[in-house]
């Protein structure tokens, strides 16, 4: 594909058995979930997918499976992070040979802030590559936390870079800088953190969002209203699903499998990652926020 993309596209989570295995009829129920939500397009694997827990077997199979469920159907932006570049470099490929839109990849917290160094990064996994990069500023300690004029730096440097997803706090004043420094030279940047800046982040000129995926009709609904000029929609929205955003930046894929469940999506809520884990405490309270948020979902209503 090469349609310019824009939109609200979720990170997929990854499924897992109570024995810890891929729960790939989950999988599949979580793409299908996407799609019947609105979204404009979906991200696999991301940080929110646990992809620092897969195999290299178990990231090949799941992208593999990804490309066939959406057949085309939406955009498909691959995570292709790796501090190897060769690693990052096989990612991309997966991601083309898939037919996906673009690649993401994060710049290596290890290279830091030498910005020769990350040039020479990007331009080593992109060398060739059969499909745009998506380059994914993440703060320290998971990602390098490049400013803003660093990051357009790197773009200008490697043409192969043609999209940013920014998630460094202050997200929407990095966006605008980025803007600035970048001067029409990228075809969109995307915000992320989870959704939680999203109104600033259009109000600058976001291309759209990379929320977590247990809100997706929420986040679909929200965007496209947002492009259409209603704005009192959009912002009546995000007010509303705040308090879960907030509650999810704490619990990440334990909340969104959480809710998933209750919304009738998947049937296992496994963790491979680490974070802090749900409390029955814990789960009284994220009933009481779904309740008192009550929001107009499209389909697949919360138990």
């Amino acid at each position: 594909m090469t349609t310019k993309l824009a939109g609200s596209f979720p990170v997929l989570p990854t499924p897992f058995c109570n024995d810890g295995t891929i729960d790939e009829p989950d999988f599949l129920a979580v793409i299908d979930f996407a799609i019947e939500s609105g979204s404009d397009g979906v991200v696999y694997p991301g940080v929110a997918s646990e992809v620092d827990t897969l195999t290299p077997e178990e990231r090949r199979r799941q992208v593999v499976l990804l490309g066939e469920r959406i057949a085309g159907r939406i955009p498909i932006v691959i995570g292709a992070s790796d501090p190897d570049p060769k690693a990052a470099a096989r990612h991309i490929a997966q991601a083309a040979a898939i037919g996906a839109a673009a690649a993401m990849v994060m710049a290596p917290l290890h290279l830091a802030n030498d910005i020769a160094a990350q040039i020479a990064y990007f331009k080593e996994v992109s060398a060739g590559a059969g499909v745009p990069i998506m380059l994914q500023n993440q703060p320290k300690p998971i990602g390098a936390g490049l400013t803003p004029e660093e990051v357009a730096g790197i773009a200008s440097a490697v043409p192969a870079i043609r999209y940013i997803k920014e998630e460094t706090p202050p997200c929407g004043q990095h966006l605008t800088r980025i803007k600035a420094a970048a001067n029409g030279s990228l075809e969109a940047i995307f915000g992320g953190a989870g959704g939680r800046y999203i109104t600033d982040e259009l109000a600058r000129g976001a291309a759209g969002t990379m929320p977590a995926s247990e809100l997706a009709d929420i986040h679909a609904a929200l965007v496209h209203a947002w492009q259409q000029g209603d704005v009192k929609t959009a912002r009546k929205l995000y007010s509303a699903s705040l308090p879960l955003l907030n509650f999810q930046a704490i619990f990440r894929m334990h909340m969104t499998k959480e809710v998933l469940r209750r919304r009738g999506v998947i049937r296992n809520v496994f963790v491979r990652g680490k974070g802090p884990k749900f409390d029955d405490g814990d789960r009284a309270e994220l009933a009481a926020l779904i309740a008192d948020a009550d929001l107009p979902y499209k389909h697949h209503i919360p138990s």
